[in-house]
């Protein structure tokens, strides 16, 4: 165990996580509730381990993509609110009402599903209504002359016996974009959330108990759309546009370690394709860490790892379990030195720009052969590999 986690580790930070959710939970302040997002394994995390800390330091809910997602957390002793964001199947219904789990309705026949399955069981599934404003995905059509019909719709999912509609929600497509279109865009999708909420409100005579539509984009820059409840996503790790200016802090630090250092000479090609040749003798250093680990081939040739002497670029293809690290300017680099891939010293929004994505595709990726190290107050308090033996 202890050579697999010398090879390539990831470092989370629960204090740092901690420190997030305070800092985001006095920004929106006390009157609107707070729901962590821990889907696709709290964005590579850990749901688990992030969900603890999230329950025991007082947030409200807790936000998966799958049925199987929500009971790993329940098996995990997770007894908060736990929303589903995407598709259940109707046999699974069973589970939902058993461990207390809601459910997201995103269209009339779903809704008529869990309703007759919940019927058949003698149960209560609560659920959240979701409204497609705009990002053309999920929810209830409502724009333009889908209005009436759509409002229609989810009034009649409200009424179906053995539900208990609880909240309606949306999503907003670019709330983290800054231009002026995107700002419009994202005004349209709210009015028009807003004016759903009010016509099903009137028509059913009652108020949702949650309406929420807050992403990370809109925690950092809308808060007239924080309403009854926020949706930090990867913000919630540190990540993002406004986390460094709301003072978040990178939950996640990926690293590995020199396993070799080698000297070329001049005019030597390194690694598959030959895409990088030596102009100098060079002090190369493999790294065990590649694209099976999570690294992208996309960024071959293109980034730096970063060493306690600076930056190392990386040279030539990334393999599947190694690359190659260029330290002819570092000398004081070693094998079994330590080298942040990502992190505080090597943010991971740089890497994303160079591998034309987001933040969240590279904190998802990290493979489950790549232990995670969780620390509090900077010691160990647990260790967790995902392969299994």
């Amino acid at each position: 165990m202890e050579s697999t986690l010398r090879r390539t580790w990831a470092a989370i930070d629960l204090n740092a996580l901690k420190h997030n959710y305070e800092t985001l939970r006095r920004r929106v302040g006390p009157d609107v509730k707070f729901l962590g997002v821990v889907k696709a394994d709290a964005y590579g995390h850990g749901a688990i381990q992030v969900s603890r800390i999230l329950e025991k330091a007082g947030a409200d809910y807790l936000a998966v993509s799958s049925v199987d997602e929500a009971m790993e957390l329940r098996l995990g002793g997770i007894t908060m609110p736990v929303l589903i964001l995407g598709h259940t199947p109707r046999e699974q219904v069973g589970k939902l009402i058993e461990h207390h789990i809601t459910q997201a309705v995103t269209c009339k026949a779903k809704a008529v599903e869990y309703s007759e399955e919940a019927q058949r069981l003698g149960g209560v599934l609560r659920v959240h209504i979701k409204v497609d404003t705009g990002m053309s995905r999920l929810g209830y059509l409502v724009s333009g002359e889908h209005f009436a019909g759509g409002v229609e719709g989810i009034c009649q999912a409200c009424r179906l016996p053995g539900l208990d509609a609880e909240g309606i929600f949306t999503h907003f497509a670019v709330s983290d974009e800054d231009d002026e279109a995107s700002r419009d865009y994202t005004r349209q999708q709210f009015r028009l959330f807003t004016d759903v909420i009010a016509a099903a409100e009137k028509e059913l005579g009652r108020r949702f108990v949650l309406r929420h539509c807050a992403n990370t984009g809109a925690v950092t820059s809308w808060p007239e759309t924080w309403l009854d409840m926020v949706r930090p996503g990867l913000l919630l790790y540190g990540y993002g546009p406004g986390a460094k200016t709301l003072g978040l802090r990178p939950v996640m630090c990926l690293k590995t370690t020199v396993s070799t250092i080698k000297v070329y000479e001049p005019g030597t090609t390194v690694s598959y394709g030959r895409m990088f040749e030596t102009e100098r003798t060079t002090r190369m250093g493999v790294v065990p860490y590649g694209y099976a680990d999570g690294f992208f081939r996309c960024l071959s040739n293109r980034c730096s790892l970063m060493t306690h002497q600076g930056p190392a670029p990386q040279r030539g293809k990334i393999c599947m379990d190694m690359c190659m690290i260029d330290l002819t300017d570092l000398p004081e680099v070693n094998v079994g030195d330590e080298v942040e891939i990502f992190g505080p010293e090597n943010p991971v929004e740089q890497l994303a720009e160079l591998a034309g994505t987001i933040p969240y595709e590279l904190t998802c990726a990290v493979s489950k052969r790549v232990p995670r190290i969780y620390l509090e107050q900077g010691k160990e308090t647990e260790r967790e590999l995902l392969l299994r033996f």
